[in-house]
């Protein structure tokens, strides 16, 4: 298994209500999230670790200032490692599965769309299995993109990327499915997919440390080189992210 591993990835962390407060000096954030951008060029999952970080101030101000965030696991550093992913690969389609409120979502559509915005895409969709969440993450997105580029449906991740005709530059993974299978759901969602996923295209799964049991079956299929050329496990928060590459 290839990782990045932070010597504070298990101390990092945040009151997940108080979601805006910053955690450490933002060169430390940073520097870290330099260091795992580079573990994915190493491996040639992302061709540079190259993104503007202006952009990247103006994007995370603006979610401060307009979405509606009830609460949220996903650190600053996390938040910026996959707006940086999104901006230095620049996929023209994406999809997030299990997006809550939306603040997953825009976290990598807001490298396309919104203040801070550094390339333009053509299809950015949110997935939200629950109707209230998927209409109040609709309504968070709208106050960043009014272009209607990004946008979040009401459906079944599995279902809806099942019938998606269009091939999928970027999935990002943060859905629960039932009781039964938690998290291990990643590995249909995924599968869904998988035959439109060109090669390059990057898959995204968040807690790959915390719920690394449960995701087991999903971690096993996109470490197999048979399946995906290079995955790493960014591990600087108790969340972390597997980062593959098809």
């Amino acid at each position: 298994m290839t990782e990045y591993r932070t010597d504070d990835y298990d101390s990092y962390r945040m009151d997940y209500g108080r979601w805006h407060a910053p955690l450490e000096p933002e060169e430390d954030e940073v520097r870290v999230v330099r260091g795992a951008l580079q573990a994915l060029v190493e491996v040639g999952i992302l061709p540079h670790a190259k993104y503007q970080n202006e952009p990247f101030l103006r994007f995370r101000q603006a979610v401060v200032d307009l979405f509606d965030i009830p609460w949220t696991a996903i650190t600053p550093r996390m938040q910026r490692l996959i707006w940086a992913i999104n901006a230095i690969r620049q996929p023209k389609v994406m999809a997030a599965a299990g997006v809550f409120c939306g603040n997953t979502f825009i976290s990598n559509a807001g490298a396309a769309v919104g203040p801070g915005a550094v390339y333009v895409a053509e299809d950015l969709v949110g997935i939200e299995i629950k109707p209230e969440e998927a209409e109040r993450a609709e309504r968070n997105v709208r106050a960043i993109d009014p272009t209607g580029v990004a946008r979040v449906v009401a459906a079944d991740a599995v279902e809806y990327l099942r019938d998606y005709g269009r091939p999928l530059e970027l999935l990002y993974l943060d859905a629960d499915g039932d009781a039964e299978r938690g998290k291990s759901i990643y590995l249909d969602i995924l599968k869904a997919c998988y035959d439109r996923m060109p090669p390059g295209s990057v898959v995204l799964a968040h807690n790959s440390i915390n719920c690394a049991e449960r995701l087991e079956p999903y971690l096993r299929f996109v470490r197999d080189p048979s399946n995906m050329r290079a995955s790493v496990n960014v591990m600087f928060d108790p969340e972390g992210l597997e980062v593959s590459v098809r």
